[in-house]
């Protein structure tokens, strides 16, 4: 009796989440239908509002640039953290600490890593406001995201295989780069495009570090660029009397992320199939 309670329990929050989700996405869309055309989705913005007249591609370049930059910066580390915790790390006190330190780094507010960046990037280095700045706090934003899902698809990886592995005379390291990471491959990548995801969507970081309006389209790390999230940010502080262009905004930004997520579950089932075959 308790299984079937639980099972309908996990149902009826399964369908009130997808419908919020569908809502949402489907409310959005309505409401900016009508200002998605091609020209949306290549021109400049115009106007003294930002973002009223034109359209917002270089807002689209710079937040696949930003994303980009952040997923390297973030996602090595991440994943090197990641390998040294399961297959390196004897001590449990260094374990513990280094868990301690993830843990710490994923309460940091997004703001105060913006700040920070500011402060020793921007101002301390002289690199100004740029895409490697924002890269920076956007990749130490997404590391613990990526660490932990990293960690985790290490530590589910069958024990025999690592035991049988040892004993056909294979070295830790050949396991390690030859074996584990085309077997987590799947989860790997899913975890470095989810945490690009989530970088994608963050705006804090973006005001002090390498976000600025009416940018073009960016041409190299050390340009500034305009950033969806930013853009909506922008046209809403301005005090735009029409949301058609912010609400045409916010559904390309949820598009770019839905494609991104449903790339992620392809990749990593015909992965895992591929693994198991």
């Amino acid at each position: 009796m308790r299984g079937k309670g639980l099972r309908i329990w996990a149902l009826i929050s399964f369908g009130l989440v997808m419908a919020v989700i569908v809502f949402l996405f489907v409310y959005v869309g309505i409401q900016g239908a009508g200002t998605i055309s091609w020209e949306f989705l290549t021109q400049p913005p115009r106007g003294a509002i930002l973002g009223l007249e034109g359209g917002i591609w270089p807002a689209i370049a710079g937040s696949l640039c930003f994303t980009l930059t952040a997923v390297v910066l973030g996602g090595i580390p991440a994943v090197a953290w990641a390998l040294y915790l399961v297959f390196y790390c004897r001590s449990r006190t260094l374990e513990r600490l280094l868990h301690g330190v993830i843990r710490c780094i994923a309460g940091i507010p997004s703001i105060v890593l913006g700040l920070f960046a500011y402060s020793f990037l921007v101002q301390e280095l002289a690199w100004g406001r740029c895409i490697l700045s924002s890269g920076v706090a956007l990749g130490i934003m997404i590391l613990p995201f990526i660490e932990v899902r990293a960690e985790k698809a290490f530590r589910e990886l069958p024990e025999r295989i690592l035991r049988a592995s040892y004993a056909l005379g294979c070295s830790r390291r050949y396991t390690v780069f030859c074996i584990v990471l085309p077997a987590c491959r799947g989860e790997l990548v899913s975890g470095l495009i989810l945490g690009g995801c989530y970088a994608m969507g963050a705006t804090a970081p973006l005001i002090f570090t390498g976000g600025v309006a009416y940018a073009a389209a960016p041409s190299s790390l050390m340009a500034p660029a305009m950033a969806l999230p930013l853009h909506l940010y922008l046209l809403l502080a301005q005090g735009a009397t029409s949301f058609d262009t912010a609400y045409g905004t916010a559904f390309v930004m949820m598009a770019l992320l839905l494609i991104n997520n449903l790339l992620v579950t392809l990749y990593a089932a015909r992965s895992q199939a591929k693994w198991n075959q």
